[in-house]
């Protein structure tokens, strides 16, 4: 029976063609799938007042939002208290990329209440909500 010796130098080769060979990727880059590029969204935010801030009942407060869409513009803003549409709000110009508006509530309820806010696009593409709680608070 023949037996075969291997120097060390062949040993190396074989297994460094045997590392590329199972790294070989036999699929060609044009039978990949390119995935779609995912648009931007519009992005919005609560700037005033802070979350989890007390306010007093009875008080008309204002809530201070900024949204923006460099792309495409801000059409709306609407402002929801307790999941219940309150306030929207829309572009004199149709749609702006950064859309600054000043909404208020009056603190009617003790308790904690949620406030989101979404922006839209001109095309109806909505933000995802930017949501904050306050609590409303007796007064003196």
């Amino acid at each position: 029976m023949t037996r075969l010796v291997f120097s060390p130098r062949i040993l190396l080769q074989l297994a460094s063609a045997l590392a590329c060979l199972s790294a070989c990727n036999l699929v060609t880059p044009a039978l990949l799938a390119t995935p779609a590029p995912t648009p931007a969204i519009p992005q919005v935010q609560i700037l005033f007042p802070a979350h989890n801030q007390q306010v007093v009942e009875g008080v008309i407060f204002d809530i201070e939002i900024l949204a923006s869409d460099p792309a495409a513009g801000i059409q709306r803003v609407e402002l929801y208290v307790d999941e219940q549409l309150q306030q929207t709000s829309e572009s004199e110009s149709g749609s702006a990329p950064d859309y600054r508006v000043t909404m208020n509530w009056f603190a009617n309820e003790l308790g904690w209440h949620k406030f989101a806010v979404i922006a839209y696009r001109p095309d109806d593409t909505a933000s995802h909500p930017h949501i904050i709680a306050l609590e409303v608070i007796p007064g003196d």
